[in-house]
């Protein structure tokens, strides 16, 4: 995939405050155009492009495709291919946005070409007059996708093999997606889906009916939410209340911070709205339903769950925002043919853990694309 220098432009340059910026303060990074690619602001070898969709009630929405070009990519495999033999489609979870280099290389390297979705209101793609992360149907994201996979049609071919991808929220979209459109996906991978509510599905649908009288009333009212700014803890690197750093990981972004951009994901989190969690629980009754995704499916996850109301190190090797266990019980009802895959020591992205876990989620990866998507 060669960039044309005619398709590239540099946006300026991005905001980054040493604060996390309120909700109601943003300062948003500009915005990459929507008749070409240009680079993002991951840098050199990542190149985004907006996506205009239909207006919503708020007003102008867009989705915003970021793509991995591993010839511009100084921190590019060894190995990876020039010509890619099938595509991927990543989706990020909520209070989120694709910031993962490694997770783009890494599929590169296996012979895929990246590309990774910021959907509507989060991210890239989130605007001053909107309400963020907020749908009132995860079916409402089928515009942003399909926009997004008429651009990876045109420059792969629309015979290209597809692999979606999908983290926490991203994941039960990508299911929910997978099982409507039957036949579309040479596999998919869920890495940490949202696939049930926390707790149990006794209370899902003791909670179901109160949420959905509070999206018909007040879909947009502030729902009060524990604190997951824990999860975030983990994402900003070592401090002196984890203890000493291991031995030989002083330089791994692990310890030294994958450095999300502030203004996207909010810490502790983005608030919580009935409309949109109502959404979701529909889309949990659905998975608790049985789905039929035809294509094979990986789910991994961390190896267990440590929730609590004060900050342990031991956070730093578990998932602090879902159940693992209900994951992977419910990983089962999503089609035929499901992987299951579980990381000891994972945070709740298995993919932004510690460097010797994200070696085993790789080496997994490889393992599984081997036998299901690699020709």
């Amino acid at each position: 995939m060669a960039r044309r220098s005619s398709d590239v432009e540099t946006p300026a340059p991005q905001h980054r405050p040493d604060e996390t910026v309120p909700e109601d303060a943003v300062v948003f990074p500009p915005a990459p155009p929507a008749d070409r690619w240009a680079e993002d602001v991951l840098g050199a070898g990542f190149q985004a492009r907006t996506l205009p969709l239909l207006d919503d009630d708020e007003g102008e929405v867009v989705a915003t495709l970021v793509r991995h070009v591993p010839a511009d990519d100084a921190g590019a495999l060894p190995g990876t291919p020039s010509s890619p033999t099938f595509s991927v489609l990543y989706l990020h979870g909520w209070n989120d946005y694709f910031h993962q280099r490694e997770l783009a290389r890494e599929w590169s390297a296996l012979g895929g070409a990246f590309y990774a979705l910021d959907l509507r209101k989060y991210g890239r793609s989130l605007r001053a007059h909107q309400t963020r992360g907020y749908v009132e149907s995860l079916s409402t994201y089928d515009e942003d996708l399909h926009a997004a996979l008429r651009v990876l049609r045109q420059e792969q071919g629309r015979g290209t093999d597809l692999v979606l991808m999908g983290h926490s929220t991203g994941g039960l979209t990508a299911a929910l997606w997978a099982h409507r459109h039957p036949g579309a996906l040479r596999a998919l991978v869920l890495n940490s889906p949202w696939l049930e509510l926390q707790g149990s599905a006794i209370l899902r649908a003791v909670s179901q009916p109160i949420i959905g009288r509070l999206a018909r009333l007040q879909p947009k009212a502030v729902i009060p939410t524990a604190d997951l700014g824990f999860y975030q803890r983990t994402l900003l690197g070592w401090t002196e209340a984890d203890g000493p750093v291991p031995d030989g990981e002083e330089a791994d972004p692990f310890v030294t911070g994958w450095n999300p951009e502030p203004t996207w994901r909010l810490s502790p989190g983005s608030a919580v709205r009935p409309g949109w969690l109502s959404a979701v629980l529909a889309g949990h009754a659905q998975v608790a339903a049985g789905l039929q995704v035809s294509c094979p499916v990986l789910v991994m996850t961390s190896g267990r769950t440590l929730l609590g109301p004060r900050w342990s190190a031991q956070m730093r090797e578990a998932d602090t925002v879902l159940d693992v266990d209900q994951i992977r019980r419910r990983a089962l009802q999503l089609g035929p043919l499901v992987t299951v895959a579980r990381f000891d020591g994972a945070i709740h992205d298995v993919t932004l853990s510690g460097r010797e876990v994200r070696a085993r989620v790789y080496s997994e990866l490889r393992r599984w694309s081997g036998a299901y998507v690699q020709r």
